[in-house]
């Protein structure tokens, strides 16, 4: 087992034995999300499960869907809805690296174009896939593409 795995299966755990219904049936989902993409993965030879840096990708996509998913319900006067998904991703980010700030993403963009070589917006691929070694579940893809594009222009 991997370590972030052993961190969610002991969380379920005192969950359960401290009735904390909200907390487990997030760690519920998290847990399921990670058993499906372990059966998609799965081949006759390994009964390995997927590593922990897929792992983070699967629990970033879980909070960008509950993002999204308060703000409709903002947006449609449903707050208790919405403060629910905000509980949950609570629940899912003790689980993800410590995001890096504004002033960090700047260096480590700085330092793969450097280590890249980059030149043009050719070469964002490059850079965009030393990042994501280097920095998976820390920094919001996303948005840091547009400043990786602003970089090389």
């Amino acid at each position: 087992m991997t370590q972030l795995r052993d961190r969610v299966s002991a969380a379920l755990k005192d969950a359960m034995r401290n009735k904390q219904a909200d907390r487990l049936s997030t760690l519920r989902l998290i847990s399921a999300a990670i058993k499906d993409r372990d059966i998609a993965v799965r081949t006759e030879n390994s009964t390995e499960g997927v590593p922990d840096s897929e792992l983070l990708v699967i629990l970033g996509k879980m909070v960008k869907q509950r993002l999204e998913s308060a703000r409709v319900y903002e947006e449609g006067g449903r707050l208790e809805l919405a403060e629910k998904e905000r509980a949950e991703i609570e629940v899912i980010e003790e689980f993800l690296p410590r995001q890096l700030n504004d002033d960090e993403i700047q260096k480590a963009i700085s330092a793969a174009i450097t280590e890249t070589g980059a030149q043009s917006i050719r070469d964002m691929g490059k850079v965009m896939g030393t990042l994501k070694a280097k920095y998976m579940g820390q920094m919001d893809f996303g948005a840091v593409g547009c400043q990786v594009k602003t970089h090389l222009s």
